[in-house]
């Protein structure tokens, strides 16, 4: 790869550009590799700058459900472009997308549209505090809900305590803010609830982890923060950025039967373009600005272009059959890995719900962060090399979702079954 063109353009970069990406997973460091700069995609495959052509299993972090490039989308942004992209004023796609948001997702009344999966997030948080009085907000450890401040906070010594920043450039006092208890774990949550009675706004969690790989909630968990929630008076918020409309039309919300008070949305909603939201109950949206006092405000919130994208992809999610299909090809290829690896004789741990899913390189049961950091990062790494090499294009972390489009062939399924069986067999 040295001498490639994906390599001459990495060096370019890294001179104008901070480790030569615009955001960090992007640069292969963990699987001791540079990245691929891609030129091109189409379905569910890319092709590089070198005209290697890959079938994609990241699909832009999750928002290409219909796999690139659908011509209906294309078509339809196309279109928008022409009438111009962006006004900063309000259009009537707006109100389009956000009846169809509001229709789809079960704790959703009213929503805010913004232009980040994080401005969601941040936003939803300062909503929370308006709504209750309250400073303090608890997350929980390896689930990822963007880069602000307040969210950028590990756990400290054991598994529930108070936050610690951790990046430079956050201060300790707004960390002091941010517990965090361990995911699927009822009782590090009604510990830090106790020890902090009536001082917590809200619980903000991903129904489905799928920044630590994909960790379903184990049962009882959702109802169980659903519970805690409302007899506290703490708002709960379900970050569905990720599995919103990815694992059913209304989310994991419709999956689990388990309502929040706030969802915040993205990826697929945009249809591949920059785009997130946040909603709730009327009460709680009905404080924001100009209606209330909970000040947000975006120059391209809810621009023509993403809200085009995301009509039509929407449109499109609800053919009949459309996620009884995604769910039988997803099933197939997870299940097809799993059992390369067994007959490998390889231990991995295999998880999926719906077109999320993720093969953790440990022989034990992955449940929460503390379980998913027990993997041996090393053998994945060299997992997605090979991977790579055979044509499969995977997330470039262990701790990360692999997606699936309606897009994927049987023959591209059955591709990437064979390349894992050739590839477990090499480690």
């Amino acid at each position: 790869m040295q001498n490639s063109r994906s390599a001459q353009l990495f060096k370019q970069a890294q001179a104008v550009i901070p480790g030569g990406v615009n955001s960090p997973v992007r640069a292969f460091r963990s699987v001791g590799s540079e990245p691929l700069f891609i030129k091109t995609a189409s379905g569910c495959n890319i092709t590089d700058e070198d005209g290697n052509s890959f079938i994609d299993y990241v699909g832009s972090w999750g928002p290409m459900i219909l796999g690139h490039c659908h011509p209906q989308v294309i078509a339809a942004v196309k279109t928008a472009m022409e009438r111009g992209c962006s006004f900063g004023a309000p259009t009537e796609l707006e109100v389009t997308l956000a009846e169809m948001v509001i229709k789809a997702v079960p704790s959703v009344e009213m929503v805010r549209m913004v232009s980040s999966g994080t401005e969601a997030t941040m936003s939803a948080i300062r909503l929370a505090r308006g709504y209750t009085n309250r400073d303090k907000i608890l997350k929980f450890s390896g689930c990822y809900h963007g880069h602000s401040d307040a969210l950028l906070v590990k756990a400290g010594s054991g598994a529930a305590t108070f936050g610690v920043p951790d990046s430079p450039g956050v201060p300790t006092d707004f960390a002091k803010h941010t517990l965090t208890a361990r995911f699927n774990d009822l009782d590090s949550v009604r510990k830090l609830v106790s020890e902090n009675k009536d001082q917590i706004a809200c619980i903000i969690v991903e129904p489905i982890a799928g920044n630590m790989g994909t960790v379903p909630p184990r049962e009882g968990f959702l109802e169980g923060l659903r519970q805690l929630c409302t007899n506290e008076g703490i708002v709960l918020i379900f970050d569905e950025v990720m599995s919103g409309f990815r694992v059913a039309y209304g989310g994991a919300q419709e999956v689990y039967g388990v309502t929040p008070d706030m969802t915040t949305l993205g990826k697929i909603i945009g249809g591949g373009l920059p785009v997130g939201a946040f909603g709730g109950k009327k009460e709680i949206m009905s404080l924001l600005s100009p209606s209330g006092g909970v000040y947000q405000a975006g120059t391209l919130s809810g621009n023509p272009l993403a809200m085009t994208a995301g009509i039509e992809t929407l449109k499109l999610l609800q053919r009949p059959g459309f996620y009884q299909e995604l769910e039988e090809k997803s099933a197939y290829v997870a299940g097809g890995i799993a059992k390369a690896a067994k007959d490998a004789g390889f231990p991995i741990y295999s998880t999926r719900v719906g077109s999320m899913f993720c093969a953790f390189f440990t022989k034990g049961e992955v449940q929460d962060w503390d379980s998913a950091a027990q993997c041996d990062t090393t053998a994945f790494a060299k997992y997605f090399r090979l991977m790579l090499e055979e044509g499969v294009y995977l997330a470039p972390s262990q701790f990360e979702t692999a997606f699936v489009s309606i897009a994927h062939s049987q023959d591209d399924l059955d591709r990437t079954i064979a390349a894992a069986a050739k590839s477990f067999k090499a480690l």
